[in-house]
């Protein structure tokens, strides 16, 4: 908890902040910053703001400069008016730990970050229950191993890797559906669909046209659009032109069909796009964005105090897209969503591009679909848009509902379904709980809104409670996805675990608690959660549900077929403790297919197949058939042998690959 007076074993924090803020200003020197009033601060062309240079540049630091904040006492208040934080409990904190035997009440599912997969996490136990292999190959489930799954990975761009950043459930009337998780690959610009029914990747896009898709949702309150946003800028098409004209280059906001998977159109703004969220009427899509300046150094990104802010009609797309208003480049409608394009010089744009303060990172819009929270990054505010505005104002100004100041960093919203809003602070590394209506009535800048602040450890990225993404947000705990863990585990060397918090989050104005510290390997970038009830996992696979040609395989259909002068075809079956197939023959040079069904009827009886010297690994769950297809290139005997242990006879399930020399 935040202590109630100042820590004395470490330096006194106004000097720190001081120290630090020098170093800062030593490096806007080289900067061409707007020209400063007499008493140093700047005033910035948005209705009603006004912030000093201390309040709007002492976030804009290197991450150097945040790290080197983040062991400090934390503090309420602006300017030169600090007062140590405190918080209290009602009491009611109910148990976090899950006793043997029991079940966790809700599932948290967790971008994997740069392993390329999705964790399955219990809560509120914390305990990790699975993990969903997306953009990696995976050993233990045998993802990209098997036939199917390398081909689906191929398919998607044929990468090593992915960057998992946002995970996303798919929703019907603004509730989880239980359907689909949806994820996107920042590195490489991909989307992926998982099935719920069998927590397995089903799908993969290699979405054209666009380099990084950082910000991603689904759109509420019914998943009939993932959207995602090109957050590089670059030349389009990428195909060589215009290499150094950075001015020619274009980020693009893209839809795709949660069906098909395929993309339905991009939109082409000024600008890049970061993150993205969705109101809960199927209208609006709202994405925040940085470097306006369009710039390629990070002193050009964040030279002017503002960047716009972009809320994309999305049945006036769809229209103009219907209508033929768009180019095609490579298969994709693209539409021209720039200030100065045909389809933005009316009362009803296509795109609304509000000025937002300063390198805005984040959007999220609340639960009742009133307001989207727009997180200041290098501005110590929080901007609330009315979303009920961007149809009826012209005036950009009009469209801002609040601006209360929260703390340094401020990178991302949640809330908890009581009129509170939860906001993670990079710098200050504290999550700060806020009042939204009272923020709604407040003056602009104003702290008074602000209930609670809570240390947190350290640098806190996103931020979520439960069920916050939906209408209906079941509040109770939130989770705080620190980047860095620095002293709370043991050492592992230089790369240090992430540490993901747990919090009780009370209804009364302060009730924050943390609860438990849980170490995460890097670098998993958000969370999503949904009550255990909206969930019907599968407990064995139904054959019925196989996707293209894919056979059940009994003991009396295992054999081996010829298929050609150099290709066979093996078939077996697996059971306790064998195949249906004790040993095969085949010929030096042979392409053999290799198709396994488990025919256990009994939930969690998994087998497996691997051939040594082939990196043959299949692993198929009950009534799950899997394929592999390689080349049997050296003569010999070589051992099938099951990588489950299923029994105690599981040393002795092997089968035999024979491989004669051809002559």
């Amino acid at each position: 908890m935040a202590s109630d007076t100042p820590r004395t074993d470490e330096p006194d924090p106004n000097a720190v902040v001081d120290r630090y803020e020098q170093q800062l200003d030593d490096l806007l020197a080289e900067v061409d910053e707007p020209t400063p009033r007499a008493d140093d601060s700047i005033t910035l062309e948005l209705a009603g703001l006004e912030l000093s240079r201390r309040d709007l540049m002492k976030a804009g630091g290197t991450v150097g400069l945040a790290t080197g904040l983040a062991g400090c006492s934390t503090w309420v208040g602006g300017g030169g008016s600090r007062q140590p934080t405190s918080s209290s409990n009602d009491g009611q904190t109910p148990a976090h730990t899950v006793p043997p035997g029991e079940l966790d009440e809700y599932y948290g599912f967790w971008s994997g970050g740069h392993s390329g997969e999705i964790r399955v996490v219990g809560i509120p136990s914390m305990r990790e229950l699975m993990r969903i292999p997306v953009f990696n190959t995976e050993g233990a489930r045998g993802y990209g191993h098997d036939d199917t799954t390398s081909e689906l990975l191929a398919e998607g761009g044929g990468y090593s890797w992915g960057d998992n950043h946002h995970p996303a459930l798919s929703e019907t009337g603004g509730d989880y559906d239980g359907e689909y998780l949806f994820v996107n690959d920042k590195a490489n610009g991909r989307i992926a669909r998982v099935d719920l029914t069998y927590f397995e990747t089903d799908a993969i896009l290699d979405v054209p046209n666009v380099q990084a898709v950082h910000g991603f949702c689904v759109q509420s309150p019914d998943t009939e659009y993932l959207f995602g946003n090109g957050e590089f800028r670059t030349p389009l098409p990428n195909d060589g032109r215009a290499l150094d004209s950075p001015d020619e280059y274009a980020s693009l906001f893209t839809a795709v069909d949660p069906e098909s998977m395929s993309v339905e159109w991009q939109v082409r703004v000024d600008g890049n796009l970061d993150i993205v969220d969705t109101d809960k009427d199927g209208r609006w899509a709202i994405a925040s964005a940085y470097n306006s300046e369009e710039a390629t150094d990070v002193q050009g990104m964040t030279h002017d105090d503002r960047d716009f802010v972009k809320a994309f009609d999305v049945p006036r797309i769809q229209q103009a897209v219907d209508a033929g208003n768009y180019e095609e480049i490579n298969g994709v409608p693209v539409v021209d969503g720039r200030r100065d394009s045909p389809l933005n010089q009316s009362d009803t744009p296509i795109v609304r591009y509000i000025p937002t303060p300063k390198s805005p990172h984040c959007v999220e819009v609340g639960p009742n679909g009133d307001y989207a929270f727009v997180a200041g990054k290098l501005s110590p505010t929080v901007t609330m848009l009315d979303i009920a505005a961007l149809d009826t104002s012209s005036d950009p100004d009009d469209v801002v509902a609040g601006r209360p100041k929260v703390g340094l960093g401020p990178l991302h919203t949640t809330f908890d379904g009581n009129g509170h809003a939860y906001t993670s602070l990079f710098i200050d590394s504290q999550v700060a709980k806020w009042d939204i209506q009272a923020a709604v009535e407040a003056d602009t800048n104003s702290t008074e809104p602000i209930l609670e602040k809570y240390d947190v450890h350290y640098n806190p990225g996103h931020i979520q409670a439960l069920e916050a993404m939906t209408t209906d947000p079941a509040g109770e705990w939130l989770v705080s996805l620190n980047k860095l863990s620095k002293d709370r585990f043991l050492d592992v060397g230089p790369i240090h675990p992430d540490n993901d918090q747990l919090f009780h989050i009370g209804q009364g104005e302060k009730s924050m608690e943390l609860v438990a510290d849980h170490p995460a390997y890097p670098e998993p970038h958000d969370c999503v959660f949904a009550h255990r009830d909206k969930l019907s996992p599968a407990k064995t696979w139904d054959p019925s549900d196989y996707k293209g040609d894919k056979p059940f395989v009994t003991p009396a259909d295992s054999g081996v077929e010829r298929t050609g002068e150099r290709s066979v075809h093996v078939r077996a079956s697996a059971m306790r403790s064998e195949y249906g197939i004790p040993d095969f023959q085949v010929k030096e040079g042979d392409e053999v297919t290799l198709t396994l069904t488990n025919i256990e009827e009994v939930p969690d009886i998994i087998h497996g197949a691997a051939i040594p010297a082939h990196d043959i690994n299949l692993a198929v769950a009950p009534q799950d058939t899997r394929q592999a297809t390689f080349t049997a290139d050296e003569p010999g005997v070589y051992w099938v042998y099951c990588t489950y242990f299923c029994s105690a006879l599981h040393l002795e399930m092997r089968s035999r690959m024979l491989v004669e020399p051809r002559e």
